[in-house]
């Protein structure tokens, strides 16, 4: 049989499919293609109506071009409009995110390759180099513009030695980089018994032998405890890369947006963690348009941005998600007005990328190779090309290519010598 995984969203998604790829390569004689599946599996996203509309165009389009396809949905889209999404061509199942990691019916002995027709993922399989594990799905804050609590659910963690097991294994296929993702990853642990945390979590992965490192994926500002960062400062096992959402600098817009913490206690982390680690990335999302914000609340944002240690911004124009708090919200903001502010953040966003890019050219970083090995990921997510001749897969260090006469970061390096493990690279806190 051959398959096609087509993923929208956020990392949660892509560590669901990537568990999905190994459920149907489990089953043995599964094959990946890009184009003339049998079967296409579409994981939806649902976070703004543009992401709506993608998959629905995605879904035509399969169909359209592959007839024969049986198409199976699933994601938040699929779960939240499960009789829309069924009504599409080609469709001949809908699967909730409750039952997206048991579709197929592969126990854990045949994914991990103990049972009969076990197969173990391993890199640069359908194109990933690095693993991204899923610790926990759902989420309980209920911020005002989310859909998310409704079609993922209350907080779900699963245990720390299950994830330990897990990265092991992975780690034994050759996987050398995992990120580690949630729909609220902060709240990892709260809802096992005995009682767990994202901390506690992070120390069993360091105390994990072998040559792998960790990205943290995107944390919410209150959950980025002194904890954390001392960690990730401390231990060259955890990449200098940060996620952490503002979406508002003004702080009337962050209370409406019912987000558990002020500006000054967003400026207060990523003051601290650009001081402590001046070379991490530090990245954040923004909502604009979002209902009752006015000029002055979004010139909050044009004041504080600009100057801050974000090295990067994704921009998210406001989307009503029927059902959510911010829907029935009065003082909607006009459509024009919020392509504006979009593109005046944006502008600000790319400003920052380049102010980061340039402040790293001359240094020297950790990387991994990816694709055909003439891409390098650093330690702090800059995207690097190099000379062909380095595997994909293969840790190096690299030197950052200077800024050119026209201010563009030209982001090329030169490879020195194999970063062949974390402790003696030596540059990873450069």
């Amino acid at each position: 049989m051959k398959y096609s995984i087509v993923t929208f969203g956020c990392r949660v998604n892509q560590a669901d499919s990537l568990r999905l790829e190994e459920d149907l390569r489990a089953l043995g004689g599964a094959e990946t293609i890009s184009s003339k599946a049998d079967l296409v599996v579409v994981n939806t996203c649902s976070v703004t109506a543009t992401a709506d509309q993608g998959a629905r165009q995605t879904i035509r389009r399969i169909a359209r071009e592959n007839p024969d396809a049986k198409i199976v949905v699933t994601g938040c889209y699929a779960t939240r409009c499960a009789d829309e999404v069924a009504a599409l061509p080609g469709v001949v199942r809908v699967v909730r995110n409750d039952e997206k990691l048991s579709m197929f019916g592969v126990t854990t002995a045949e994914r991990e390759g103990d049972g009969p027709c076990g197969s173990s993922i391993e890199p640069g399989v359908a194109g990933r180099t690095a693993f991204t594990i899923r610790a926990q799905t759902g989420c309980e804050e209920r911020c005002a513009y989310c859909i998310i609590p409704t079609t993922r659910g209350a907080s779900r963690s699963r245990p720390v030695a299950v994830l330990v097991r897990e990265i092991e294994r992975v780690a034994a296929a050759g996987f050398k980089e995992v990120t580690l993702t949630g729909v609220h990853l902060g709240s990892y642990g709260r809802d096992l018994a005995p009682a767990s945390s994202l901390l506690e979590l992070l120390r069993a992965l360091d105390a994990i032998e072998g040559d792998v490192a960790f990205r943290v994926s995107s944390l919410e500002p209150m959950d980025c405890t002194p904890e954390i960062v001392a960690l990730v400062a401390g231990r060259g096992r955890f990449l200098p890369h940060f996620h952490l959402p503002l979406q508002h600098a003004a702080d009337r817009m962050l209370l409406s947006m019912r987000r558990p913490y002020t500006l000054d206690e967003y400026r207060r982390l990523v003051d601290g963690i650009a001081s402590r680690l001046p070379h991490a990335s530090i990245g954040a999302d923004m909502i604009v348009g979002f209902p009752g914000e006015t000029d002055t609340d979004f010139e909050a944002n044009l004041t504080y941005l600009p100057a801050s240690p974000l090295t990067h911004l994704h921009v998210f124009p406001y989307s009503d998600r029927p059902g959510t708090e911010a829907s029935a919200m009065p003082g909607k903001v006009h459509g024009s007005v919020v392509r504006d502010r979009g593109a005046r953040l944006r502008e600000i966003g790319a400003s920052l990328s380049r102010r980061f890019r340039a402040a790293q050219a001359g240094t020297i970083r950790p990387g991994l190779t990816l694709e055909d090995g003439t891409l390098v990921v650093t330690d702090n997510y800059l995207k690097v090309r190099i000379e062909p001749g380095t595997p994909r897969n293969t840790r190096v260090m690299v030197r950052i290519g200077p800024v050119g006469p026209d201010l563009k970061v030209r982001l090329t390096g030169e490879v020195g010598q194999p970063a062949a493990a974390l402790e003696t690279a030596g540059a990873w806190t450069q």
